[in-house]
Formats: C-alpha cells, sequence, structure tokens
C-alpha cells in the first residue's frame, strides 16, 4: 500500500463513520415520524387549538400537511439521537477533559431547545394569534388554511429553540476565552441591539409584537448567563453582574 492510500485512509474511515451516524439518525426520525403519522390529526389539534378550525383549500393540502408535521414531530422528538450520534462522531477529536464538559452540556443544549419550543408554545403563539385575530372586522375574518398556518406555526416556534440556546454558547465562548462576564456586561447594551436585530431576522412575520417576543427573552437569558457565570468564574472576576 502507497504512502498516499496511508493517509487517505484515515479520511476514508471518518466518512465512513459519518456515513453510518447519518444512517442512524435517518432511520431514527423515519420510525419517529412514522409512529407520529399515526397521531397527526391529534398533534394537528394540539398545535391550532390556539386558532381554532382550520381549513384545507385544495385536495393534497390534507396529505402533505400531515407529511410535514409528522417529519417535523419526528425530528424533535429524535434530537436527542441526533445529537448523540453527532458527538459520538466528533468525540475522538477531543480531549479528556473536553468530552466530560461535552457530556455535561450535550443534554443542557437538547433541554434548552426544548424548553424554547415549550415557551414559545404555552406563552407566546397563543398571545401572537390573539393579536393578528384582533385585526379582524365584520368585512375581514380570518380563515386560517392547515397549510399556511402549520408553516406558521413551525417557523414560529423553531427560533425559540435555538434563541434558548444562548446561555450555552456564552458559556462555551467564555470557557474557551473568546469573551469574558466583564466585556458581556460591559457590552450589554450592543447586545439587546443585537437581539432585535435577530429576532427581525428570523421572525416569521414583519411585526414588532412577534419580534420582541423573541427578543425579550434572549434579553433575559443573556442577565441569566451573566449571573450563573459568577459562580464559573474564579473569585477575581465574580464582579457584580
Amino acid at each position: 500500500m502507497s504512502e498516499q492510500d496511508n493517509k487517505e485512509m484515515p479520511l476514508m474511515g471518518h466518512l465512513q463513520e459519518f456515513r453510518i451516524r447519518l444512517i442512524i439518525s435517518l432511520v431514527v426520525v423515519a420510525i419517529t415520524s412514522s409512529v407520529a403519522y399515526n397521531w397527526v390529526e391529534e398533534i394537528i389539534a394540539m398545535i391550532s387549538a390556539p386558532a381554532g378550525k382550520l381549513y384545507f383549500m385544495n385536495p393534497a393540502e390534507v396529505f402533505f400537511s400531515y407529511l410535514e408535521i409528522a417529519v417535523f414531530t419526528g425530528v424533535v422528538v429524535s434530537l436527542p439521537v441526533i445529537i448523540w450520534e453527532l458527538w459520538c462522531f466528533v468525540a475522538p477529536a477531543f480531549t479528556r477533559h473536553e468530552k466530560r464538559l461535552a457530556l455535561a452540556l450535550v443534554p443542557a443544549c437538547v433541554v434548552l431547545f426544548y424548553t424554547g419550543l415549550i415557551f414559545s408554545y404555552f406563552l407566546v403563539l397563543p398571545a401572537a394569534v390573539r393579536f393578528f385575530m384582533g385585526f379582524a372586522t365584520e368585512t375581514l375574518q380570518p380563515m386560517f388554511s392547515l397549510e399556511a398556518y402549520l408553516s406558521f406555526f413551525i417557523s414560529f416556534v423553531l427560533p425559540f429553540g435555538f434563541a434558548f440556546e444562548l446561555p450555552l454558547v456564552l458559556f462555551l465562548l467564555m470557557r474557551v476565552g473568546i469573551v469574558s462576564p466583564a466585556f458581556l456586561r460591559r457590552k450589554r447594551k450592543i447586545f439587546i441591539v443585537l437581539a432585535f436585530i435577530f429576532a427581525a431576522v428570523i421572525s416569521p412575520t414583519a411585526d414588532i409584537f412577534t419580534q420582541t417576543m423573541i427578543a425579550v427573552p434572549m434579553i433575559v437569558l443573556y442577565q441569566a448567563s451573566l449571573i450563573l457565570m459568577r459562580f464559573v468564574k474564579p473569585k477575581e472576576e465574580q464582579t457584580g453582574a
């Protein structure tokens, strides 16, 4: 075997392992999506509760909407497995200390994402739907189509899942020395502006209400992260947040 083949083998081994991890994740998503499809009517009833009755505008809309919500549910339920498979793929590149840290952060990543989804569904989505339905008049009555509402729902709740990862992102940046609690405290006003810019970019609608409902939790999480960092940094760096 030539020297070039010896150099290529590790890369081929990594690609093969990535392929196996990807197949496992896709199989799990397929299984959970299939299970979710059997309960799709109940899932849609739960999702559409804030809006009430939904309508479909063409014969194929129901079928494809069912597939969309089944796959979405499958991916959300399979998230721990997907992240675990990703971790198993990248773990050999970490040191023993980094592995111990990551094993604590990976579950936190999943929990924060689910917390964001739950927060948006129970607290923000009903308020947002009531806000938008408040524009109804005698001549303008709301009539949500199934496809449009489900697309709105998915694009509405997912940003909260990602936004709630903020404490974890800040913690990792601090651990690798990119930022410090003192630096983050000085940049608090800048972050508030960036939070609203981020909310404007990922918000499914252009209204200030939805953008505010995304930005405010991020600002609260930012401040909470500063407080928690007191217990991570040495005492000499633990000035008031």
